[in-house]
């Protein structure tokens, strides 16, 4: 559970320098986030303000309310909605943490003013090809999740005494939502090790999967049973199915951030499906989330065609073209695939 074998020593040495005297932190993560993201800031604000610093979370837009339950959430800042003040928390921090992301541009509305800034920044993320943004880089792909690589982080600095119940319970919830409740991403046995480590700490993991999943309104289940019943579409030649939503059809549903949060994996429940696509309309553009099954790279194909980029099974990519052309798009790629999807297991 030690990184010195995958970090350089100078970069930890140089992290753990910085952190030896009292700091005013923000820590930021990609836009949308999700519950690693929100996770792993939360879990390494409550670390570092235990450590004596001054640590705030800034996120670039709203997250699902079913997050809403973590420690420290109150305090959380939104750029979207306090931009004048999260500009000037920024400009005042001695010290940055950019968390499960590896590119300014997942930022979003935030990157210009982040970009701006000259304070140190510190990358920890488990995302492939990171680029070169950060002063200090602590990126590991062969985590579950960005919460998993934390727990180790603060193992190398040798300060597990600032980890409580509050933070194990932030870093459980980044593991178990990015690995599906360890269905998937959760082969390595130090995951397992890390998540026994964190039950220690007294955190209740019913109560933690109930809060994240057994928390959705009537609407999001309705509108998951209406697409699954009438937007799913299989495409048995391929081993591909794929659902799609429009504006009209999230109004009709109330949809909320955070509803259609594990549809794209639905499909991969279904025999002989080993590659799911998920397109949504959203304000200019159309998201897309990708997953698969066995050696079917979703990273490098939604990089190719689809502006994105992710993980081997899991990634996503967007298109700023109507979501019918996108589907089409998506639809005639996928004959190009037709062998790698037909090798996969």
């Amino acid at each position: 559970m030690n990184l010195k074998d995958i970090i350089s020593t100078k970069t930890i040495n140089e992290v753990k320098q910085l952190l030896a005297n009292p700091q005013k932190i923000i820590i930021t993560t990609h836009r949308n986030p999700d519950g690693d993201a929100m996770g792993s800031s939360l879990g390494l604000c409550r670390f570092l303000n235990n450590m004596g610093h001054d640590a705030t979370v800034i996120t670039p837009n709203e997250y699902p309310e079913f997050l809403s339950w973590l420690p420290g959430n109150d305090k959380v800042i939104r750029f979207c909605d306090s931009k004048t003040r999260s500009i000037q928390l920024i400009a005042e921090s001695t010290l940055i943490f950019c968390v499960d992301f590896n590119d300014t541009g997942r930022l979003s509305n935030m990157e210009e003013d982040f970009l701006k800034n000259k304070t140190k920044v510190v990358m920890i993320d488990h995302h492939p090809e990171p680029t070169a943004f950060a002063d200090y880089i602590i990126s590991f792909t062969g985590v579950s999740s960005t919460a998993e690589l934390l727990f180790k982080f603060f193992n190398t600095l040798g300060q597990l005494a600032f980890v409580d119940a509050q933070v194990a319970e932030c870093l459980f919830t980044g593991i178990m939502t990015d690995t599906g409740s360890f269905s998937y991403s959760a082969s390595n046995p130090d995951t397992f090790k890390i998540a026994a480590e964190l039950l220690k700490y007294g955190i209740n993991k019913n109560s933690i999967y109930a809060h994240v999943y057994d928390n959705y309104s009537a609407e999001r289940m309705k509108l998951f049973g209406y697409c699954l019943n009438e937007k799913m579409v299989v495409l048995k030649e391929y081993k591909t199915a794929f659902i799609s939503l429009t504006f009209e059809e999230q109004k009709k549903y109330n949809f909320v951030i955070g509803d259609d949060e594990g549809f794209v994996n639905a499909p991969l429940s279904i025999k002989g499906v080993v590659f799911a696509a998920y397109f949504v309309e959203r304000h200019k553009h159309i998201k897309i989330s990708f997953r698969s099954r066995g050696k079917f790279n979703v990273n490098e194909f939604s990089r190719k065609h689809f502006n994105g980029g992710g993980h081997m099974n899991a990634a996503g990519g967007k298109t700023e073209i109507f979501l019918n052309q996108t589907i089409e798009n998506f639809m005639k790629i996928l004959p190009e695939y037709k062998e790698k999807l037909n090798e996969t297991i």
